[in-house]
């Protein structure tokens, strides 16, 4: 049994109808198996079919876990929907997240099919990374040069040029000027356990 499945100190959360149907609305739409997100999430298939029929209730840390395997929010887990707050996000509200030297500001909401960036590249970092992952992509340069590989072929963009790829195809972007380089970028990787990961390689890993 995983430590997720056998966590003594946070209790089920009561009276929560709509949770089971939730979460495997939530699986499916992120085209998630069973095995591959009970695997993600630390849990066996059966504890997670049982959490999704409704014969269990989960735990507050079980639906944190599970709704970063989704790409979404412990609300929408339970249901609960806020859509004027989720609609519009304000410049003032868009914290940076840096990672592998790249600043990340969200520039849409959480828990949706696509997820928009803003991003600055500097020079010279993760250049070197390629990335292979389940999904699209489209970047659109604000500022700056990009230079972007997708499987053999090379292109260098200039400010108001796009691209728009099937990420499985090997994909690498470098910032071509000193100063950087300065994007927006949207991604739909939600078909992945792995979508955290577009916020930079962590240690070993790779995308």
């Amino acid at each position: 049994m995983s430590s997720s499945e056998s966590q003594p100190s946070a209790g089920p959360v009561e009276d929560l109808p709509a949770v089971a149907p939730q979460l495997r609305a939530l699986r499916r739409r992120a085209s998630l198996t069973l095995e591959a997100a009970a695997r993600a999430a630390g849990l066996s298939p059966a504890h997670l079919s049982r959490l999704e029929t409704g014969r269990r209730q989960p735990s507050l840390p079980m639906l944190l876990t599970l709704a970063r395997v989704y790409g979404t929010t412990v609300s929408e887990l339970l249901g609960e929907t806020a859509v004027g707050r989720d609609a519009v996000v304000r410049a003032d509200e868009m914290e940076p997240t840096r990672a592998g030297g790249w600043t990340y500001w969200q520039a849409g909401a959480p828990g949706r099919g696509m997820q928009a960036l803003r991003v600055r590249v500097p020079h010279g970092s993760q250049g070197d990374i390629v990335r292979v992952h389940p999904g699209e992509e489209w970047l659109y340069v604000l500022k700056g040069r990009l230079r972007l590989r997708l499987g053999d072929g090379a292109h260098l963009l200039a400010p108001g040029d796009s691209a728009h790829y099937d990420s499985l195809t090997p994909h690498r972007i470098a910032a071509e000027d000193p100063d950087g380089v300065e994007l927006l970028f949207v991604h739909t990787l939600l078909q992945s356990p792995a979508t955290a990961l577009c916020l930079g390689p962590r240690t070993g890993e790779r995308t």
